[in-house]
């Protein structure tokens, strides 16, 4: 089981990555294998020489980021590639493309899917800017990492906004770029390989509860991490819709499907939407490998479908 090396100073997000390895590893034992926990670093020739040591039938790949950087997750798939290792979830191509935001949504609009505009630093015309509210994400960072209340910014022209990718490059790991705000309902779809091929999960909404009308409804770090805050508190996920939105759902399930076959992904993924006020679903993300930590979106999409953690984490297996 291959996981990142994590320091005891590494912030919550990154903490989370031996959460799931725990809780994977346990799962792993009660299938009936015997889990040997490799952690990964940029030293690949010592992960090398673990892995050569270890013999294993497969590796169960949990690397999210390598040394606190998410732009090196492809790394670890390289490696098991190179070494003719099989390895769970999606492939090296696969989590290259998907893991940087602005080459995975410049492919998503080749292929038809739909994302949000968006500029980048270098003022390239890839789309009409429009006057409005856009949200400064990073590039390379996931897990709502460096978004907060004031990642949301509303601008006038085109220059104003790269005014403020300028500024926030720093905060963003070295390179930003602006998403069109889309201000509606948020959603997590969540695709899991079965036998008969990829399964979407039950969708999940992300409910802001109590937000008073001028915050923002963002789920942003203190949402995702920081259980004491408010924004925690108040952003339960729900499987529970009206008739009403049948449409809506079926609509969601296609697009998701569609985005794990044309990247190629393996075992399971994640695809973030905003649907706004018409009624149009936005990919903002494409997540390979998501997050398989007991509490998270993607375990609790698989309990709704009544999948065990343990069955989940076969099926995860049975995709090799």
């Amino acid at each position: 089981m291959l996981h990142a090396e994590i320091p005891p100073d590494a912030p919550l997000d990154e903490q989370d990555t031996l959460v799931q390895a725990g809780a994977v590893s346990a799962a792993l034992a009660r299938l009936g294998y015997d889990a040997v926990p490799v952690a990964f670093g940029l030293n690949m020739d010592i992960v090398r020489r673990r892995l050569a040591a270890i013999k294993p039938a497969f590796v169960f790949n949990l690397v999210e980021a390598v040394e606190g950087r998410d732009r090196f997750i492809h790394l670890a798939p390289s490696l098991l590639d190179s070494m003719g290792l099989p390895y769970t979830g999606s492939s090296t191509e696969a989590i290259f493309l998907t893991s940087g935001k602005v080459l995975s949504k410049r492919l998503m609009r080749a292929a038809g899917l739909p994302t949000p505009p968006f500029v980048t630093m270098d003022a390239d015309a890839e789309t009409t800017f429009r006057p409005g509210a856009y949200i400064i994400k990073s590039i390379w960072d996931h897990a709502s990492a460096g978004i907060t209340d004031d990642s949301v910014v509303r601008v006038e022209n085109r220059r104003e906004l790269l005014a403020h990718l300028e500024r926030r490059t720093p905060s963003h790991s070295g390179s930003c770029f602006a998403e069109a705000y889309i201000d509606g309902r948020e959603f997590n779809l969540s695709v899991l390989a079965g036998p008969e091929g990829p399964d979407v999960l039950p969708p999940a909404e992300i409910v802001f509860r109590d937000y008073p009308p001028e915050k923002l409804r963002i789920v942003d770090y203190r949402a995702k991490w920081l259980e004491e805050s408010f924004e925690f508190a108040n952003t339960p996920r729900t499987f529970d819709f009206p008739p009403e939105d049948a449409p809506l759902m079926e609509r969601l399930k296609s697009i998701s499907l569609a985005c794990f076959r044309f990247f190629r992904m393996r075992g399971y993924a994640r695809v973030d939407f905003r649907v706004d006020p018409e009624g149009l679903p936005w990919i903002l993300e494409i997540n390979a490998n998501p997050c398989l930590a007991p509490d998270g979106g993607f375990p609790a999409a698989a309990l709704e479908a009544g999948i065990s953690y343990d069955a989940m984490i076969g099926r995860i297996i049975g995709d090799l």
